[in-house]
């Protein structure tokens, strides 16, 4: 069977890598155009054009997708199949033309988390299980119908990290699987359920979403730090007792729970080995921070260089 397969970053490589090592035939790769990237303003490929390049495939690259001279490539391919992951919306012209279709790899266990975050959106919200879904695509945002899924469960302490690991590697499994259940004629799409407006939604977060609002419960500021972590990285801003103020990204911290009459965001440090920051109902222990143009670094490590933590509120 011949396969195009369309993606762009590392998520999208592990499906492509087990496409390949399984043997199915890949004619041709999708993705994003090359883009300066560095002080040198060097033009660096996606990942999944690294790595098509690398094993000898075909590489299409173009920024208008409806654009006659890439589609004509495209048909060129003369594709059975098609295969999207963690790439971009794609025009009927695109992900109709292969004879069987084209299906994408989801992040979630569709319906709930249509969007463009779902990993991050599922660790915010508190959720103890999420998964990867295999679905025809349509027209839609994430709606088509479904072929396969499998379900993971999130632990206490996943960031968005760790969690995007987990799920690429069980996700490119059940592309494999996916993709040889098609060719074997075995698949029977099951219909999504038409838009509820109970499902949560996961739709792309901007740096504004990222500021932490220290008038929420320490459960709720803990999860909000690890599914943002370590991208795009929860922020706040650090007043001192000057009122210079900078901007601290939070990559890792722990919670803690407890009465007090505390303002939200004051600190309590003893300026060498913890930052405790106030929360409503309780604290949120900082373990490991950015700030501004400084390297990521231990609460220790940052303490050691800032003097006057203990005078010093998160706004």
């Amino acid at each position: 069977m011949r396969i195009i397969f369309m993606g762009t970053p590392d998520f999208a490589v592990a499906s492509l890598r087990a496409l390949v090592e399984s043997g199915h035939n890949i004619v041709g790769v999708v993705t994003a155009p090359d883009k300066p990237a560095g002080r040198g303003l060097k033009m660096q490929r996606s990942a999944v054009g690294e790595y098509a390049c690398a094993h000898g495939l075909k590489l299409l690259q173009s920024a208008r997708l409806k654009d006659p001279a890439f589609l004509e490539e495209l048909r060129a391919l003369d594709a059975d199949l098609g295969v999207v992951i963690a790439f971009r919306m794609l025009p009927q012209e695109v992900w109709a033309l292969p004879r069987l279709g084209t299906f994408n790899l989801h992040a979630s266990l569709l319906p709930e988390y249509r969007g463009a975050a779902p990993i991050n959106r599922a660790i915010i919200d508190g959720a103890t299980r999420t998964g990867v879904t295999t679905f025809m695509l349509n027209a839609g945002m994430d709606t088509g119908s479904i072929i396969a899924q499998r379900e993971v469960a999130i632990e206490p302490t996943d960031t968005a990290g760790i969690l995007h690991d987990r799920l690429m590697e069980i996700g490119a499994g059940l592309v494999v699987t996916t993709v040889s259940q098609i060719a074997a004629g075995e698949v029977k799409p099951v219909e999504q359920p038409s838009d509820d407006e109970s499902l949560r939604t996961a739709p792309k977060i901007f740096k504004d979403d990222c500021r932490i609002d220290w008038h929420k419960h320490p459960d709720a500021v803990y999860n909000f730090v690890r599914g943002l972590s370590p991208y795009p990285t929860a922020w706040s801003v650090l007043r001192n007792t000057n009122g210079e103020e900078m901007t601290v990204k939070i990559f890792a911290a722990t919670p803690e729970f407890g009465a007090h009459e505390n303002t939200p965001g004051a600190i309590f440090s003893d300026g060498r080995t913890f930052l405790s920051v106030t929360c409503r109902g309780g604290y949120i222990s900082i373990t490991e921070l950015q700030p501004a143009g400084k390297r990521r670094m231990s609460v220790a490590e940052f303490l050691r260089g800032f003097k006057g933590i203990a005078d010093s509120v998160f706004v």
